[in-house]
């Protein structure tokens, strides 16, 4: 791919950017390639070792803060006409109870990702309660003078399931980190790439 052919396909996918830092960002890839070019590469090659276009945009997505994006996005591209305002305003009643119903339903399904943490870390500190449990009533029972073994037996393997279940724990705390992480990426990236063919 040639430099330019680089560079306008950058410009048309991160159209969702405000228009000074696409420059930035043009400019400092276009210095990149030229920089590679002053190193002896071909263009094609000073362009390849940047990586495709998609990785790019990728890229400059997790670098990007999500408000620039949302009040890029939110950013009127001409003044409202009078009809349009008084449209909004006795609309009200109707768009703003669906807008915040909708806010719920992100935050709910977002809330989904980490009832498996929550649940997993709520079972560990049961299996830790249940051995503590176990141990003093094993010790209660040897204070009265009574040997009972089941107690210290239940406490054991509460001991055994809280030592192997935190690898769980931590195994579904990991993955909802990284789905986290992939999903306001995708949310990202979908609010750059808005006008991008």
């Amino acid at each position: 791919m040639k430099k330019q052919e680089f560079l306008n396909e950058l410009r048309s996918k991160l159209n969702g950017l405000p228009k000074e830092d696409i420059e930035n960002r043009i400019n400092f890839y276009e210095e990149m390639i030229n920089d590679r070019m002053d190193d002896g590469k071909t263009e094609e090659e000073a362009v390849a070792d940047i990586g495709s276009v998609d990785e790019v945009v990728r890229q400059i997505a997790n670098d990007t803060p999500m408000l620039k994006l949302v009040a890029e996005k939110a950013k009127p591209k001409r003044a409202l006409r009078a009809w349009e305002i008084v449209l909004i305003i006795l609309g009200f009643p109707l768009w703003f109870p669906l807008l915040i119903t909708l806010s719920v339903l992100v935050l709910v399904f977002y809330l989904l990702f980490w009832i498996l943490v929550i649940v997993s870390y709520a079972v560990e500190a049961c299996l830790a309660a249940t051995s503590v449990a176990g141990l003093v009533v094993f010790c209660a029972y040897l204070a009265d003078g009574t040997v009972n073994l089941l107690p210290l037996g239940y406490s054991l393997m509460a001991l055994g399931g809280t030592m192997l279940f935190i690898f769980a724990c931590i195994g579904a705390t990991k993955l909802t980190i990284f789905l986290s992480k992939k999903m306001v990426l995708g949310i990202k990236t979908a609010f750059i790439r808005k006008g991008a063919k």
